[in-house]
């Protein structure tokens, strides 16, 4: 039995409508599913219990984007259940770095035809997150996208990835970079005037920006990408070479590979995982190795 979980507000509105042609292959094959719609934040790690324990459900399939796979892990992980997924959202960086198809049909055809492999996860503080946690100026940019009105305006006409531009290009006209104690493995380092931290399982986030090109969810290591020592203007420069992961070539960014880590900055900062905030530093993280099945 494949159980659907179906974000109706993620993509803008876009998801029901790829829903309703998933719903039509789903009869026209004849494959026994059930489906639940979120009605509210965090209601996906919910339906997922519910999915399992009421419809004997035996994949978890989440339509939605990054924000809604990561509520279906939280409800998922430890279970020994397959996850597929339909990408319907703006970034879909999950599925990026999976290599799932982001057209919805070939996506479906995947799930159905397709054998699960098992992949590490991040756990941070009380989450857990797929693809890359960050601190600093990532954590700014990830709480003023999502309430920005420009986000739906731009996932209307599917460019949400420009979202996060306009986001970091306000918040790097006031943010500020600051002294941080980072511990990778019991190893310490001190780290002046760092703008972001970011913790990756996969090597996208934020729509398609590759921060850590090497990144593998199966190696049972984060790679920690640190950026740190530039001016604003050399920051903003930066940021385009992001698209293809040529930053790492700057000598102000280092990538550090981690099993677990610590951060105590100098000033509380926002973390987010998977886009989502989801707290403030210090903030601990570790990998969780082999404990997701996707199909």
């Amino acid at each position: 039995m494949y159980g659907f979980i179906v974000n109706k507000v993620s993509g803008n509105g876009r998801t029901l409508k790829i829903w309703d042609q998933i719903e039509r292959k789903l009869k026209e094959k004849n494959i026994f599913y059930c489906v639940r719609f979120t009605q509210k934040s965090k209601h996906a790690t919910i339906l997922v219990k519910e999915l399992i324990n009421e419809e004997n459900a035996t994949v978890i399939v989440a339509v939605g984007g990054d924000g809604t796979i990561n509520e279906v892990i939280n409800g998922l992980v430890g279970m020994n259940i397959p996850l597929g997924i339909i990408p319907a959202g703006s970034g879909n960086d999950f599925s990026r770095g999976l290599g799932i198809p982001l057209k919805h049909d070939e996506a479906l055809e995947r799930i159905l035809s397709g054998k699960p492999k098992i992949i590490d996860i991040g756990y941070v503080n009380s989450t857990y997150f797929c693809t890359v946690a960050g601190i600093g100026f990532d954590g700014e940019v990830a709480q003023m996208t999502n309430t920005s009105l420009y986000k739906k305006i731009l996932n209307f006409i599917r460019v949400g990835q420009i979202s996060y531009i306009i986001s970091a290009i306000n918040v790097l006209l006031r943010y500020k970079p600051i002294d941080i104690s980072l511990k990778i493995d019991k190893k310490v380092y001190k780290i002046p005037k760092v703008w972001l931290i970011a913790v990756a399982n996969l090597p996208f986030y934020a729509g398609g920006l590759v921060i850590c090109p090497k990144a593998e969810s199966n190696d049972g290591l984060f790679n920690i990408c640190i950026v740190q020592g530039m001016s604003k203007w050399k920051f903003l420069c930066t940021i385009p070479l992001v698209f293809k992961g040529n930053h790492i070539s700057s000598p102000s960014i280092q990538i550090i590979k981690g099993k677990e880590l610590e951060i105590y900055p100098s000033t509380q900062l926002l973390v987010h995982g998977d886009g989502e905030v989801i707290g403030e530093t210090p903030v601990r993280i570790r990998i969780e190795p082999n404990a997701l099945y996707v199909i």
